[in-house]
């Protein structure tokens, strides 16, 4: 369970969405480790059916997040988001050096050679479908990392009353260009909303980020989220954040 990385501080600014803009300012401020140029969608392990990531085990079951994959774009006040599904071979080297970025590190404690990114990845690009790790990708540029994942069939649920078809959420900003300046929050309120949309026995999105993590509470709280409860977890002291489908409209 990470502790969700976020911003570095601060959360106002304005943000530059022209696609030209980000794909020209991309490379010179990726994470250490991240692969410069283009980015292909289509890039390889490309899966036989599109809502199915590449290499799902026979057990994949896209019903379960309401096949997450086919969601498609989505507008945010920062630009044009889609959640697309990691493909490990296209993905890898991009999220592990995102997770060598030391602020990033301090939560997700993944960093280190691929093969320790590639081996949290495995459970769940190979699992049935209960977790799905997604590039964020605005304006056409990928820029941080979700997992979207059914809460009430995850650990989680023995530390907190649980309703069916909770639905949590992990976030990390790859850019440091993307940090600080609000995006986080404004993909925070996207990605609940898109969840909430297509996912109508869904009544509330969930997240649990490190409690020491002030700048990820704040994100989450200026992205619709409430503070329900501290949540001593296996790994961390969490702070369980809610976002209620009957609130939306309100926070």
């Amino acid at each position: 369970m990470p502790g969700d990385a976020v911003n570095s501080s601060g959360f106002e600014g304005q943000h530059k969405n022209a696609f030209t803009q980000r794909a020209e300012g991309a490379a010179a401020t990726a994470a250490p480790g991240a692969p410069a140029g283009p980015w292909d969608p289509r890039g390889p392990g490309a899966a036989a059916h599109p809502g199915v990531p590449g290499g799902a085990s026979p057990e994949f079951d896209a019903s379960l997040l309401d096949s997450l994959a086919d969601w498609g774009p989505i507008s945010s006040r920062v630009g044009v988001f889609q959640l697309v599904p990691v493909r490990a071979e296209r993905d890898l080297a991009r999220i592990a050096g995102w997770m060598n970025d030391p602020a990033v590190a301090a939560f997700w404690e993944l960093a280190g050679a691929e093969s320790v990114t590639a081996g949290h990845l495995r459970p769940q690009l190979r699992g049935d479908g209960r977790s799905m790790p997604c590039l964020g990708v605005l304006d056409g540029v990928p820029m941080s990392y979700f997992e979207i994942y059914r809460a009430d069939l995850d650990p989680l649920a023995r530390h907190y009353p649980a309703r069916p078809h909770d639905t949590g959420v992990h976030l990390l900003v790859g850019g440091v260009r993307d940090r600080g300046r609000g995006v986080g929050s404004a993909l925070l309120r996207a990605v609940s909303d898109h969840i909430l949309d297509h996912r109508p026995r869904c009544t509330r999105v969930l997240a649990e980020p490190d409690l020491r993590n002030t700048p990820s509470v704040s994100a989450f709280l200026s992205g619709g989220f409430r503070f329900a409860a501290e949540v001593d977890l296996p790994d961390k002291r969490a702070a369980l954040m809610v976002r209620d489908r009957a609130f939306r409209d309100r926070l």
